[in-house]
């Protein structure tokens, strides 16, 4: 087992209940997961479907599960029975499938809205005047409930960049929130920048290596 359980310990020192800590899962064993969650942890994020609904079905029932990697339409119907909250809905038609499976399941699925705030074109996600007709199309779905958005910086040594872009996301969900009074969840900062995440206001962190160790490539 390679877990840093004093690493656990300072992270929720720093975040102090002002954010929440996700701590990536990602393939990761049971029994690594299981260790944190006798530690208390009840929130855990995963990037892969077929993954996350071997692991739900393996863990105690109070588990939290997030689904932070990009979603595939065809796959939302895998989740839609159990998962917590989905953070990377990057499209309308992502966020329609996802109401029609939760309400097949007779739920309503908590979502963040993605948003490209990077360099990198590799990474998903709205762009402004995407979120904003995205927005104004929330009242007709009434199995999804978007609680705030979520946004990866880009991959850089350069804090200013990062900086940046994390300002950037927060300023436009202060503004989103003027539309959306319910949206509560900014979802940035990963084990590289959580630090600098916090300082612009996340209040969502994601955080795997720092907890887990590195992760063996999929």
């Amino acid at each position: 087992m390679s877990i840093n359980i004093e690493k656990y310990k300072e992270i929720l020192g720093e975040l102090n209940g002002k954010a929440t800590l996700v701590a990536v899962s990602k393939t990761k064993p049971i029994e690594d997961i299981l260790a944190f969650y006798e530690l208390g942890q009840r929130d855990f994020g995963e990037n892969y479907v077929q993954e996350l609904t071997d692991k739900e079905i393996a863990l105690p029932k109070d588990t939290r599960w997030h689904f932070i990697g990009h979603l595939q339409s065809n796959k939302v119907k895998y989740i839609a029975p159990f998962v917590y909250l989905i953070h990377g809905v990057d499209s309308l038609g992502l966020l329609k499938e996802v109401n029609k499976q939760a309400a097949k399941n007779n739920r309503i699925i908590d979502c963040l809205l993605q948003i490209h705030i990077a360099k990198e074109e590799t990474k998903f996600g709205l762009d402004e005047h995407e979120l904003h007709e995205l927005q104004n199309q929330l009242h007709e779905l009434k199995n999804v409930n978007v609680k705030g958005l979520m946004g990866m910086a880009s991959n850089s040594d350069d804090a200013t960049i990062i900086k940046a872009e994390f300002r950037f996301l927060d300023e436009l969900f202060e503004k989103s929130k003027i539309e959306n009074p319910k949206f509560e969840i900014l979802s940035m900062g990963m084990s590289g920048d959580y630090t600098i995440a916090l300082e612009e206001g996340s209040t969502m962190v994601r955080i795997g290596s720092l907890l887990f160790g590195e992760r063996s490539k999929k």
